[in-house]
């Protein structure tokens, strides 16, 4: 499980830098990058579903696949504008408020580290938000706020899923042409760059396709609360990779709300779970 976990985490963070390498290295638009990034997920689940010993009838859920599709043009629209590691750490911490706000809702009870650990983490997003010049762009905070609650929806519908991989494909086949509809609303200009284009289809068919089925395999095992801050070491990870791959700076705060989340989640993770 630990080991899953490690690697679903490490793609979620290459998303979060791929993303970032595409828009402010390469010429492509964000929604351009989007139907790429989710039409190169769908592709390369056709092949793993074909590959598959265990064919199951495939099940349509257009409700997972909206939430796929808005979480995936959101997160392409916001990192626009936000840093690697900042728009990780917004986004997994409103996945974290909403997640857990779910498992309290349904019988997931919190005791003393875990609501200290809670506490800490959102205090870490809080510093991080704090108007100054460092602070993210209004507009982008907000879309990768939207972001955020539509990948904990993603996350906990996945709950109920009996098939990771043929739920996950079917959920990028049909968040294609959500993506593209959606996305006539934002567009400007269309600008298929080829290094971005490389990048989207490494997003999707390597960090989003397989990382999902593997997220999807998990998040049924595990409950709310922990599956929501496991993924808060996500932006550690995405601030290194934003520094070594993309240049972007690390600020004092930044690494204050780093070590704060992790610590939150430290605490959050080797408390014993009750359930009600």
């Amino acid at each position: 499980m630990l080991l899953r976990l490690c690697i679903a985490m490490l793609a979620f963070a290459a998303n979060s830098v791929l993303c970032r390498l595409a828009l402010v290295n390469t010429s492509i638009d964000p929604v351009s990058f989007s139907v790429v990034r989710v039409t190169s997920g769908a592709v390369t689940l056709l092949f793993l579903f074909l590959l598959s010993k265990e064919r199951v009838p495939l099940k349509w859920n257009i409700k997972q696949a909206f939430f796929l599709a808005v979480y995936v043009l959101a997160f392409s629209l916001a990192y626009i504008h936000i840093e690697a590691g900042t728009g990780a750490l917004l986004l997994f911490g409103i996945v974290q408020l909403n997640m857990v706000l779910y498992g309290v809702f349904h019988g997931e009870r919190l005791n003393f580290k875990r609501l200290l650990g809670l506490i800490l983490a959102l205090a870490g997003i809080v510093i991080l938000l704090l108007p100054n010049s460092k602070a993210p762009p209004f507009n982008s905070a907000l879309l990768m706020i939207v972001s955020g609650i539509a990948w904990a929806c993603y996350s906990i519908s996945g709950k109920q899923i009996t098939n990771p991989l043929a739920s996950t494909f079917t959920n990028f086949v049909l968040a294609v042409p959500i993506v593209i509809v959606m996305g006539l609303f934002f567009i400007e200009n269309i600008n298929l760059d080829i290094h971005g284009v490389m990048f989207a289809m490494l997003s999707g068919g390597l960090a989003s396709s397989g990382a999902y089925v593997l997220w999807y395999a998990i998040v049924r095992k595990i409950d709310s609360i922990t599956a929501s801050t496991v993924q808060l070491s996500v932006p550690c990870l995405a601030i290194l990779g934003g520094s070594l791959f993309v240049g972007e700076s690390i600020s004092l705060r930044m690494i204050v709300s780093t070590l704060i989340v992790l610590a939150g989640i430290f605490l959050v993770i080797n408390a014993t779970p009750k359930k009600a």
